[in-house]
């Protein structure tokens, strides 16, 4: 046995892991789940909601596998009648404060109290509170807060301050009073939330739930009067098949396309084609900036997160961020500008919904700094792939039968630079293979591919020299990683040309709008990995892999935008960002 390992018995099984490890993950080597609910790996560590509890040979009594350090010797019981019966009552307890009306719930079918009181027996309630009457705090654009259904586990607490590192909401007060809210009692909404919703994922039960937006959706639809045209996200079709029983990462993209056109959609376009547009604008932009030396280092602005983060915590660096708008709102504005114009429809009388893993998006839509000028707004409205996924399974449609059907054309055609945006590192190297071209002129020999910047890992830099330019890049993804490395270049410890950051640990992929997955299926599975791993495998199996080269794209500049950042394609595809203090939301 190496020194740095230890053997130990979970339910008389020999199990060998590394030192240091706690029960929770030995158990899991000797193939036995403890269930848990407040445990969050790499965020909440905390012991303190009592579900995985186990007993210990030699009179230690119970202690919770989450926190409790395995140690070489020890013997764990996990299953044995005093377990059992102390997590069923403490699950009790928990269900007592616990206001249910589970038929109804958004969480329904993924909600881990539910599954817990199913896998222990539990059939009824023995605690039971009358009367626990609804806590709603609706004041965010994403999300509602009902703290009657608030168990109190903390995850949304762990994920806001340790991954986020904007800890607008802690726990208040003592004792049977004790709850989650913002400073002072504050709304969600008046407070500087970032709207990530990285919160409402860690959620264990529905006291966290997005704002749904399907009914003004299908009522567009149904309205005669309104050409309602859909663009899904690249990281939609990665995400969209865990709700139908497929393969986590499998790209779905086909069969999204066909559901969109059963949904009653007039028109589905891709974001993937403004993801191209963005890169032609967030390129050209940087390279402008490098050669006048002039706003660096410069900021990537696809992640609404991020732009408001930055405009709460940072204001002073606002002139860094790209002045591009997000693929969404790019798209957006060109279906009612240059689609409109084209087929001679009123732009006020078009209806763009997008579809997206973001929860921020809400937000983004709403943003009166979006308006174009013929005063509509880009996009109406934005669903994240849970409500899509809801569309879809309330039409019956059967997911897994549709044929794979192609995006409609004009705005659907798109480039595998273009895919891979709804991974960490995929704007950056997107850009870079565009960069890189213009930098180099187009007889070099410059890469399709730049391995440094993908990953899932929170920083990542890398340095490239093309066209004789030196070109220093970050690709961060968690605000909490942002902060650090904003942190570092105040101090003079680091320097760079471009930084791409992503609110959502992971990037898109991991947005909190995605499909919901249980820390237990997050250990087992890297869920955002896979996913990334499914937009990379699109991107390989593409025609065309840099922005530049795609067809509709050259077809707007050349008979409607001119040329990349100019005067007609500043007024469509850019924006500015508002300073914001901590009550100016």
């Amino acid at each position: 046995m190496s020194e740095n390992m230890i053997n130990l018995k979970i339910d008389g099984v020999s199990v060998e892991v590394p030192a240091g490890s706690t029960v929770l993950q030995a158990a899991l080597a000797a193939g036995v789940r403890i269930p848990t609910l407040c445990y969050m790996k790499d965020a909440n560590e905390l012991g303190s909601c009592r579900i995985c509890v186990v007993e210990i040979k030699g009179g230690r009594g119970l202690a919770a596998a989450c926190v409790y350090p395995a140690a070489d010797g020890m013997e764990v019981f996990t299953n044995t009648e005093k377990v059992r019966a102390s997590r069923r009552q403490t699950l009790e307890l928990i269900l007592s404060n616990h206001r249910m009306e589970c038929p109804t719930c958004e969480r329904n079918g993924d909600c881990e109290l539910r599954r817990l009181a199913a896998d222990m027996g539990i059939d009824s309630i023995r605690y039971e509170v009358e009367d626990l009457e609804p806590q709603l705090d609706e004041s965010a654009p994403h999300l509602v807060r009902d703290n009657s259904k608030c168990i109190l586990c903390r995850r949304c607490v762990a994920v806001c301050r340790k991954n986020q590192q904007v800890g607008v909401i802690s726990a208040a007060d003592r004792g049977f009073a004790t709850h989650i809210e913002s400073a002072f009692g504050r709304g969600l909404g008046e407070v500087s939330c970032v709207y990530c919703g990285q919160c409402v994922a860690a959620c264990p039960t529905g006291a966290l739930t997005l704002k749904r937006s399907i009914d003004a959706v299908r009522a567009a639809i149904d309205d005669p009067s309104k050409h309602v045209v859909v663009v899904p996200a690249p990281a939609v079709r990665v995400g969209l098949g865990d709700r139908f029983g497929m393969p986590v990462g499998e790209s779905v993209q086909g069969k999204m396309v066909a559901a969109l056109r059963r949904l009653g959609f007039d028109k589905v376009f891709d974001v993937d084609w403004a993801a191209d547009v963005t890169i032609m604008e967030e390129g050209t932009e940087l390279v402008g900036r490098i050669k006048a030396g002039e706003k660096m280092p410069m900021f990537t602005s696809c992640c609404p997160g991020w732009i408001k983060y930055m405009e709460h915590y940072h204001a002073d660096m606002l002139d860094n961020l790209s002045s591009c708008r997000s693929p969404q709102q790019m798209m957006g504005g060109l279906v009612k500008t240059y689609y409109a114009e084209r087929e001679g429809i009123a732009p006020e009388d078009i209806v763009v919904v997008s579809i997206m893993p973001c929860t921020a998006k809400k937000f983004e839509v709403s943003r009166e700094e979006q308006r174009l000028e013929n005063g509509c707004m880009p996009v109406d409205y934005s669903l994240t792939t849970r409500e899509l996924s809801d569309m879809i399974a309330g039409a019956g449609i059967m997911f897994g039968l549709l044929p794979d059907e192609a995006f409609d054309p004009v705005l659907g055609d798109s480039t595998g630079a273009a895919v891979i945006f709804g991974a960490s590192g995929g704007v950056m190297e997107a850009a870079l293979r565009t960069a890189a071209v213009v930098l180099a002129g187009d007889d070099a020999d410059v890469p399709l591919v730049f391995e440094d910047v993908r990953g899932m890992e929170g920083v990542k830099e890398a340095e490239y020299e093309v066209g004789g330019v030196k070109l220093r890049t970050c690709t961060v993804s968690g605000l909490a990683n942002a902060e650090k490395v904003i942190r570092a270049m105040e101090a003079g410890e680091a320097a760079y040309d471009f930084i791409e950051v992503m609110a959502c640990p992971g990037g898109c992929v991991n947005g909190a709008g995605q499909p919901m997955h249980s820390p237990f299926e997050r250990m087992m599975t890297d869920v955002k990995g896979e996913r990334a791993a499914g937009l990379y495998a699109l991107d390989d199996s593409m025609p065309r892999r840099r922005s530049h080269e795609n067809p509709e794209v050259k077809a707007l500049y050349a008979e409607y935008l001119g040329e990349p950042c100019g005067h007609k394609a500043h007024h469509i595809l850019h924006t500015e960002y508002v300073p914001r203090d901590t009550y100016n939301v």
